[in-house]
């Protein structure tokens, strides 16, 4: 009887539309997949790490969209420092603790290169231009990165980066109020976190040519938007399925890829030359996948990570004005030591850059303190490596070789023995001794290597700011919210509040812009 029903039922399926058949396979797929047993745990060696419980399958759509929480739960669910589960194939273990931080931070076979592309999907991928790189272009971006920031040329954009600041925040008007993690495109009006930095990251790792054409810039914005909007799951996993979502990544990649390349050529073909970092790529003879490369995967992990930062940054300040009047203070200590030059215009923007650079970096403690508790706060990052080398033990567990290792930053930046009432914005907070207790700019083998540049764009943007304009933040009533703002975590690109609740409300201060 039963293979009779059976038959009669492939013969039905057989007879089906295309479409027919194809949802009904992704159907009894789905719900094996689901409701499959999980990893078998039995006669596991005690030096593997515990799997997470329950079907492995319902580990993934947590792990990418509420990663903070999804990582807590698992932690209280196995009741150890380390834990493992699977994504499809892959192996990843969670790590934490003291121990397990310095172990996954001071292992040289842990790649970073490795865990992130195939854990984050957040970078436009580009066979041969930001992906599959062979070391020895790796190591020229670096280095071409590291030329960016030496200080003649760091001297050089802090102009430009003050002028883009005036004419976006002059599109703000005299006045009002709007959500600074929100993104408003229909009224013109860049947000003061994301989109600004966005324009002052392309001023700084792009071209004049597109940094000086707004519209250009918006578009461009928008695109590395549908990226991160379209990274699921399944792009992330399943690379090769052309779904919805990595149709639109891969159209976006493209038109991003287009602009680029666009500037690149037309430069390298003009012979005419710009003091901006595009010249130097082309000064250099650098090959033109590589100068295409750099400035499209730096563009988006330079303002997306700087962006997030001045968002919460300003937010923070708005709501806490004891270290708001701190930071006017030496802001305008500074202006005192380094007035304009006779002809220049008394602006604030000409004003702020007549300030030099040795001045920004070594004269300013007070806004060093605030981005160092900003990124403690605000930076929902989780560190990802593959384990290239042998089976390593962290923990007296076994981190096998190939499998997918994390840490997350949480583990550290939010613990209250290291760091009392940790949701609270305190910048007089004492650095904590304990190895790799702070990770705002990375750990080991792989901290930031464009932090220079991120704390000088972060300096000048809170100068004008908090110079420009009287603001405070405020929820949707308009008065002072209680409790105040707090990042979500669980949002692992923006780090964005509850949508409504935080507001910024501005008027221009006496300083003309």
């Amino acid at each position: 009887m039963y293979t009779v029903g059976l038959q009669s039922a492939a013969d039905a399926f057989l007879l089906s539309s295309f479409k027919a058949q194809v949802v009904l396979a992704l159907c009894i797929l789905f719900a094996l997949l689901v409701f499959g047993h999980g990893p078998n745990t039995d006669d596991v060696p005690a030096q593997t790490p515990v799997f997470l419980p329950g079907p492995h399958l319902l580990a993934i759509a947590p792990f990418f969209q509420r990663r903070f929480e999804f990582l807590n739960d698992g932690f209280r669910k196995t009741g150890q420092k380390l834990f493992q589960f699977n994504l499809l194939r892959e192996t990843v273990i969670v790590v934490s603790g003291e121990t397990g931080r310095k172990a996954f931070f001071a292992n040289r076979f842990f790649d970073l290169t490795e865990g992130f592309k195939v854990l984050s999907g957040a970078i436009p991928m580009v066979k041969g231009v930001t992906s599959e790189l062979q070391t020895r272009q790796i190591a020229l971006i670096h280095k071409r990165l590291a030329s960016v920031q030496k200080n003649d040329h760091l001297s050089q954009l802090i102009a430009p980066i003050l002028e883009d600041c005036r004419r976006v925040m002059d599109s703000w008007g005299a006045s009002g109020t709007f959500d600074p993690f929100d993104k408003i495109y229909e009224a013109c009006l860049f947000n003061v976190g994301r989109q600004l930095l966005f324009q002052t990251t392309v001023r700084c790792i792009a071209s004049a040519e597109i940094a000086s054409d707004p519209a250009l810039v918006a578009r461009l914005k928008k695109l590395y938007d549908v990226l991160d909007s379209g990274t699921t799951p399944a792009t992330v996993l399943l690379p090769w399925l052309p779904g919805p979502s990595m149709l639109k990544k891969l159209w976006s990649t493209k038109q991003v890829y287009e602009i680029v390349a666009h500037a690149v050529d037309t430069r390298v073909q003009s012979g005419e030359s710009q003091n901006d970092t595009l010249q130097m790529l082309v000064d250099a003879q650098d090959e033109r996948l590589v100068m295409v490369g750099f400035i499209m995967g730096l563009l988006v992990a330079g303002a997306r990570a700087t962006g997030t930062t001045a968002s919460w940054l300003i937010t923070f300040l708005g709501n806490t004005p004891k270290w708001k009047d701190k930071a006017i203070f030496e802001i305008e200590q500074l202006l005192a030591m380094y007035p304009p030059h006779a002809a220049q215009t008394t602006s604030l923007s000409s004003h702020l850059a007549s300030v030099p650079l040795e001045a920004w970096e070594a004269e300013t403690p007070v806004l060093d303190a605030l981005i160092h508790e900003t990124l403690r706060i605000a930076q929902p990052h989780t560190a990802m490596r593959r384990n290239l080398g042998p089976d390593a033990v962290i923990d007296s567990k076994t981190i096998p070789s190939g499998a997918y290792v994390v840490y997350p930053f949480s583990d550290v930046h939010l613990d209250p023995e290291l760091y009392p009432d940790p949701w609270k914005f305190d910048p007089s907070r004492e650095e904590v001794k304990t190895p790799f207790g702070y990770l705002g700019w990375g750990g080991g083998r792989t901290v930031c290597l464009g932090q220079r540049l991120a704390r000088l764009e972060l300096k000048l943007v809170t100068s004008m700011m908090l110079l420009g304009f009287r603001y405070s933040i405020v929820d949707s009533k308009g008065v002072r919210p209680d409790p105040a703002p707090q990042p979500n975590w669980n949002d692992i690109l923006l780090c964005r509040p509850e949508k409504g609740t935080c507001y910024l409300a501005h008027e221009k201060s006496m300083f003309s812009l």
